[in-house]
């Protein structure tokens, strides 16, 4: 048994490891050095802080117990201590730990602490998509609610009007996608140079999604005086390089899970054939009679094209992705999570930002390029304490996806090689590297290269043509000029000994230009 003196919430302690001994003995939670640990609290088994004792105020206090939290999670009891006092922090932490709530918190109390009421943007928070923009935003509305404090979010997709009107009257709190961002500032409409808090959010798939030069405009932007906090669930040698571009003197804290995925997800491969994925799909749902699920593609044709063969099949779904109007896609996840629409077929753009606590089933309908992307698709099920399913189907040029996920894993995916479906080809070969899997030759570029063949024929007559007694390589240009001028003068010559047989080639070709202007209009609609 552990026993301390229970201190001042101002008061902090920074212990700089925590021994594997300790964690297995039950005090804390992950290793993190250094670690800021609230000193009130009183050591008894099992280390244990609470809201209160983190230093928040009354006001937060009584909004978050509306909101159900008991205690805080790792990443919350770790980094609003140092927010509080001012430090810059640096986390690495998954979505679903509770690390919106960790950056919030800290960011109301001291804003609400202010004396100074001016309406002007003092804290900036960058999402790199509007559906995780826009809970970010509700986040601080339950936060916030008793305080005089205001927030908004902004993200493209839809018109600007009604966010510049808001933007007009005043905002203590923005929460931004970068292109809308950038672009209103570049208006003239948002000011962002009296910023004191600066957050990055889901930093490494905004690296993903090529934001990192906007990124780094918006930072110029920023004044140099202010707090800063980056959040990223992985931490390759660019995110270093990006916090170190950013952060000074930041407290480091890493609440990843040593094992990346969660122990209660049941997880199963299946091998199949590309053809044959949407039958398992629909067979799947129907016997298991799935009421709250996420179906991954790879591409956005493909997602809405799975949605329209479910219909057909009986099977209500509805898509979102980056080519969705934010209409579209608020109108389908609000649907999704009041249980509307049983399932959800996205890209990798939702992979983090779908936070609902009943989704069953997570089916990976196309394997992700990127290992991690798995982690993060298959994390959207087994919230809140609740178990979870997670299906992944494997094709035969996706056998190299499969080994990259299992090495990053550490573990081998149960296979299921017995269901209706099964294609052995498809399962990863002994020896098999990671990677992209090179799909055999086939007749079909032989093809197109015959039809392209007598275009080439065609085009080498005609440069055999010009060669015949024309220029050479040195005179080559001259000799251009030398026939244009020979064209030039015979369609003269031609033109005044022909003046009608002309005239009537002009009426055939004016009346001839309205049916090729109709059929490029119509070959636009097709497209």
């Amino acid at each position: 048994m552990f026993s301390g003196k229970i201190l001042s919430p101002q008061q902090r302690v920074i212990w700089p490891f925590i021994t594997s001994e300790l964690i297995a003995g039950g005090l804390g939670h992950a290793n993190v050095s250094p670690l800021y640990l609230p000193s009130k609290v009183t050591f008894s088994g099992v280390f244990m802080s609470t809201f209160q004792s983190l230093g928040l105020s009354a006001n937060i206090l009584k909004a978050i117990e509306a909101e159900g939290y008991k205690t805080p999670t790792p990443i919350q009891e770790q980094a609003i201590p140092p927010l509080l006092d001012g430090r810059d922090v640096l986390a690495v932490a998954q979505t679903g730990t509770g690390k919106t709530a960790a950056f919030s918190l800290p960011v109301l109390e001291i804003m609400n602490k202010r004396t100074d009421h001016n309406k002007s943007i003092k804290a900036l928070i960058l999402s790199p998509t509007r559906e995780l923009a826009a809970q970010i935003d509700q986040r601080f509305s339950a936060y916030s609610k008793h305080m005089d404090i205001s927030h908004m979010v902004i993200f493209g997709g839809v018109k600007q009007g009604a966010q510049v009107s808001k933007l007009s009257r005043g905002v203590d709190i923005l929460v931004a996608t970068p292109g809308r961002l950038l672009d209103l500032i570049g208006q003239g409409l948002i000011d962002i140079t009296k910023v004191e808090f600066f957050v990055l959010d889901e930093a490494d798939r905004m690296l993903d999604m090529g934001f990192i030069r906007d990124i780094r405009k918006v930072i110029l932007l920023l004044p140099k005086k202010r707090q800063n906090l980056l959040f990223s669930a992985t931490m390759p040698k660019t995110i270093a390089e990006l916090a170190d571009s950013i952060l000074k003197n930041p407290i480091t804290i890493d609440v990843s899970p040593k094992q990346k995925t969660v122990k209660r997800i049941t997880q199963k491969i299946m091998f199949v054939r590309k053809a044959d994925k949407r039958r398992l799909l629909v067979k799947i749902i129907k016997a298991e009679k799935v009421q709250c699920a996420i179906v991954f593609t790879r591409t956005k044709h493909g997602a809405n094209r799975l949605v329209k063969q479910l219909a057909q099949s009986g099977v209500e779904a509805s898509a979102i992705h980056g080519n969705k109007s934010q209409g579209a896609r608020t109108k389908a996840l609000a649907g999704f999570k009041n249980g509307e629409i049983p399932i959800l077929v996205a890209t990798d753009l939702a992979s983090r930002g779908i936070d609902v606590d009943d989704v069953t089933h997570v089916f990976n309908y196309d394997l992700p390029n990127e290992p991690e992307s798995y982690v993060h698709r298959i994390g959207r099920t087994a919230r809140a304490g609740k178990d979870g399913i997670a299906y992944a189907f494997c094709d035969e040029s996706e056998s190299g996806y499969l080994v990259g996920i299992e090495q990053l894993t550490g573990t081998t995916i149960p296979r299921d090689l017995t269901q209706e479906f099964h294609y052995a080809n498809a399962i990863p070969k002994p020896g098999q590297k990671a990677g992209n899997i090179k799909e055999a030759k086939s007749s079909k570029p032989n093809n197109r290269n015959e039809k392209n063949t007598p275009k080439k024929a065609s085009s080498n007559n005609n440069n055999s043509n010009r060669r015949q007694g024309g220029p050479t390589n040195s005179n080559q240009s001259q000799g251009r000029v030398n026939r244009s001028n020979n064209n030039s003068n015979n369609n003269r010559s031609n033109q005044n000994s022909n003046n009608n047989s002309s005239q009537r080639r002009n009426n055939s070709d004016q009346s001839r230009s309205p049916s090729r202007r109709d059929r490029a209009q119509n070959q636009q609609r097709d497209d």
